[in-house]
């Protein structure tokens, strides 16, 4: 079967997502570069390296029965001839096998690497970390509460 050609990244980045949403294996490893050197990083999972382990962790994933509705946002690319770094928020709602609403909800700081190569624009890095907690400010006093009477 012949893969996909991507034009450009943005056309590998769209596809990702919307095979991610629907959780659809062949649609989301069209865009995986096949080579042994590519990298996927979930939030609190560990380093996959190679085609085989990037894809069989997604196959886990899809078969879990959790569908991801995902809004990007705070995106910043950073593009050239031959490499695309993507850096940015995934706000994700997770929601059941029948697509019901009223799932947890999260945003994942990521960045997607896409190379050029001769069949068109494949994605060879994704990592996703969680946001971290909001940082409790140290310089602001605090002030003691007030008790009313």
């Amino acid at each position: 079967m012949k893969k996909t050609t991507f034009l450009t990244p943005q056309d590998a980045e769209t596809a990702f997502y919307e095979a991610l949403e629907r959780a659809d294996l062949d649609a989301m490893m069209e865009v995986w570069s096949e080579d042994d050197e590519v990298s996927c990083v979930h939030p609190g999972g560990p380093r996959l390296t190679g085609y085989e382990q990037v894809r069989e962790n997604w196959a886990q994933i899809f078969k879990s029965g959790q569908r991801l509705h995902i809004h990007l946002s705070d995106q910043v690319i950073v593009s050239g001839m031959m490499a695309s770094i993507h850096s940015l928020h995934e706000n994700i709602l997770v929601r059941g096998a029948q697509g019901e609403a009223g799932g947890a909800r999260s945003i994942v700081v990521t960045t997607n690497v896409y190379l050029r190569s001769g069949s068109g624009w494949r994605m060879v890095v994704h990592h996703g970390s969680p946001t971290p907690a909001p940082a409790v400010r140290r310089d602001v006093p605090v002030e003691a509460p007030k008790v009313l009477h």
